[in-house]
């Protein structure tokens, strides 16, 4: 297949990955996990949500935790538009598309739409939302992970090569993608609009589920203190995966999973790819036996991952066969 181009101009314009909803047993369990060990800071609380924002983000929230009594879920997750009048132009262009897009109020923030994208996963689009004090220099606030911004989602779909048409046809670019050798067929794409790698990511496996949100940190001696801390306040067991180094993109990660279940990943060290004339990055997927350094993923990362709340999930036609940490000790004392 021929890999998708980027409209320009943009139909609206969507500035960056902005907020993840997930539902939540226990808020003061997740309070206790994000919070008090992992250093996100508290915009607003009540009886049945806390909103969450990084040290680096003046917008109120980053992360929105819901009391639920169901199975945990993820509800949507949010991009930012430039103006209002982008949103105007984002509900025109869905409604073109087939895709039904409606105006919802939502708590701290402005003007909202929700819409589904090709592959069924629920957005939240909006322009606004109030500004909190920045807390990226208010170093007593400070602990934890520090975590300063989040920066991208990774969405698990059976049709990588449809949400990439999809995202390409919104403006967003191609920085990074992963293909059997010798095809195009797209594994793994990542996809950009604020100028770093990626704000959004599209992985083959059963979906549309939510893999896991991405939030940066100042430095690698930040990944490791949030292990560290992680072990102290009782959640040393709840490290996934990591610490290591990504080839594409080339950050130093650790992935961790919360009390219920949803992935989060700590990171640092992006490069920037916002020139015209940059153009994607191939890898083949013979090429993520040799990662950089570090064990490949328990089998857990490639399989499990948030449900959306109310949409079903679908197996991708062909099942992966990645390289998890369980088949790398097999292979390797073989």
């Amino acid at each position: 297949m021929a890999i998708p181009k980027s409209a320009y101009p943009a139909p609206f314009n969507t500035t960056r990955a902005s907020h993840v909803v997930w539902t939540v047993k226990d808020l003061a369990r997740s309070r206790a996990f994000y919070v008090d060990c992992f250093g996100f800071a508290v915009s607003d609380e009540d009886t049945n949500a806390i909103y969450l924002r990084g040290m680096e983000e003046a917008c109120h929230h980053s992360i929105v935790l819901k009391q639920a009594s169901s199975a945990p879920a993820c509800e949507r997750v949010g991009l930012r538009v430039y103006t209002e009048e982008d949103l105007e132009k984002a509900k025109a262009h869905f409604d073109k598309a087939g895709l039904p897009a409606k105006w919802v109020e939502v708590p701290h923030q402005g003007k909202t739409l929700h819409v589904s994208d090709a592959v069924g996963t629920p957005l939240e689009l909006c322009a606004r939302q109030p500004v909190q004090p920045r807390l990226v220099v208010q170093f007593k606030a400070h602990h934890g992970a520090c975590p300063l911004r989040i920066d991208h989602f990774q969405i698990q779909t059976p049709d990588v090569a449809k949400a990439c048409q999809f995202y390409c046809d919104l403006g967003f670019r191609l920085s990074e993608f992963i293909a059997p050798d010798n095809t195009d067929d797209l594994m793994f794409v990542f996809l950009q609009r604020k100028g770093n790698p990626h704000d959004i990511v599209f992985a083959n496996g059963s979906g549309p589920r939510l893999h896991h949100a991405a939030f940066s940190v100042p430095d690698a001696q930040h990944i490791l203190q949030a292990c560290d801390i992680a072990s102290a306040h009782g959640f040393g067991d709840h490290l996934e995966s990591g610490p290591g180094r990504h080839g594409p993109g080339h950050a130093m990660f650790t992935y961790w999973r919360d009390p219920d279940g949803h992935r989060f990943e700590l990171f640092n060290t992006h490069y920037q790819m916002m020139d015209i004339e940059n153009e994607p990055i191939r890898w083949n997927a013979s090429q993520l036996r040799r990662r950089p350094w570090g064990f490949p993923p328990q089998r857990s990362w490639y399989e499990e991952a948030s449900n959306f709340a109310g949409v079903a999930s679908k197996d991708p036609a062909q099942k992966p066969n990645p390289m998890s940490l369980e088949r790398f000790l097999l292979e390797r004392t073989a």
